[in-house]
């Protein structure tokens, strides 16, 4: 049953949603989330980023990441990497999971559902959610909330949007290219593990690793010719054979995934024409990833029996608008390691901006961990924003967009709002 009245609203139930949900529950805050999927789980689930990047061994508000990775763990849902990288999620358990730490923390959650309409009050807001996850034409289907807080999680910042605040404008001048991620299933792992590892001897580029009767292995290709690549003679055999086309071959990088032994996730196709609609997108995306198998079970030893078994119900987007919070914290501010007093985040992932041109792409490391402060999630008194659209410059983002970042701000905006209360 939905209550009428929340201490904070959550619109989204991506990592970063469900990271401020469960911990704002613990902490006894009434809490409800609002998802428009009919799951949790955001980039994971629904666009299949797996698995999660690693990020600093300093990282702070950490608490729901290792809850929800210790709950996969004990399902076969979760592996940690020799690098000590805990991100090794299989999608479909993480599903199953969330469902479960938000309900036992408390959380309400209602699916397939959006704010229609918000009216902001003297310290407070009213949403009115429809449930059928449509416009509603009649306030009658609408269900009306009072909340104290309200958080934009929505990755769009479609909150923000609605109540018309301040974005910032260098996002019309920038973007990155997005993904549209699937699953080959039906693989010889143990096959496969052997050739790549002795095809491409560069560790920076193919690992594997065995834990918890997984293997965990990744490698990659770009069509950048400023990276020595190993698999490059097959790529350029496959375009001259027209297998697959040369846009194809702009980005690939697999990864297994854990739990399952015989499938792996792929982190493409790279869509690189920033106008097309996203509905192109996808048509285009589909049409890339079934080139791409045919390209995999042709080249690839181990993959001659492997099928796609699946594609990302959403395409996978790395920065779109961001908000004007409090503060915006800038690219300058993570090189230098500037201090906060309330920091949210701690991180040392390099800046990571994919580019739809050849050799432009640039994965810039740092050489300390940054912060980043909770003014950076403040919009208003009463609106917060998290994930990938918080108030940041375009280079800074894409530096703090990865999941465990995420789902820092989550939680670290979890334990501020529950001081406040």
């Amino acid at each position: 049953m939905i209550n009428k009245t929340y201490d904070i609203v959550i619109a989204g139930g991506g990592t970063a949603g469900c990271a401020c949900a469960y911990t704002a529950a613990k902490s006894g805050m009434k809490v409800l989330v609002i998802e428009t999927n009919s799951f949790l789980g955001g980039s994971i689930t629904s666009s299949l980023v797996i698995p999660a990047m690693k990020t600093s061994d300093k990282a702070i508000n950490t608490d729901f990441y290792n809850k929800l990775y210790e709950e996969l763990h004990n399902i076969n849902g979760a592996s940690t990497y020799s690098d000590g990288n805990k991100g090794w999620f299989n999608p479909e358990l993480t599903k199953i999971v969330l469902d479960k730490l938000l309900k036992s923390a408390g959380a309400d959650i209602l699916f397939e559902s959006c704010i229609d309409k918000i009216e902001k009050q003297l310290s407070s807001y009213t949403v009115s959610i429809c449930t059928n996850n449509n416009i509603c034409s009649n306030d009658d289907l609408l269900v009306h909330i009072d909340t104290k807080y309200l958080v934009d999680a929505t990755g769009d910042a479609k909150i923000c949007k609605k109540l018309n605040y301040e974005f910032l404008d260098e996002e019309e001048k920038k973007s990155q290219p997005v993904n549209l991620r699937f699953i080959m299933s039906g693989i010889n792992i143990k096959e496969f593990e052997r050739w790549i590892t002795n095809y491409d001897t560069d560790r920076n580029v193919t690992t594997s690793c065995r834990t918890d009767n997984n293997i965990l292995l990744s490698t990659a290709y770009t069509w950048d010719e400023n990276d020595k690549w190993a698999l490059k003679p097959l790529f350029e055999d496959a375009v001259n054979k027209e297998i697959i086309t040369e846009e194809d071959s702009n980005y690939f990088q697999i990864f297994s995934v854990a739990g399952t032994p015989d499938s792996v996730a792929f982190n493409c196709p790279r869509i690189l024409n920033s106008n097309i609609s996203r509905s192109d997108a996808y048509i285009k995306g589909r049409e890339s990833i079934l080139r791409l198998s045919d390209f995999c079970r042709q080249y690839l030893p181990g993959f001659e029996k492997a099928y796609i078994s699946s594609i990302a119900n959403s395409i996978g987007v790395r920065v779109s608008g961001r908000v004007k919070g409090k503060y915006i914290y800038t690219k300058e501010d993570l090189i230098l390691g500037k201090k906060f007093d309330n920091p949210v985040v701690i991180s040392d992932y390099p800046i990571d901006v994919h580019s739809s041109d050849k050799n432009t792409s640039k994965l810039e490391k740092v050489n300390q961990e940054y912060q980043l402060p909770i003014e950076s999630l403040i919009v208003d008194d009463n609106l917060f924003v998290i994930g990938r659209c918080i108030s940041a410059d375009f280079e800074a983002q894409a530096a703090l967009r990865i999941i465990p970042s995420c789902i820092s701000m989550g939680e670290g905006l979890a334990k501020y709002l529950s001081k406040l209360s």
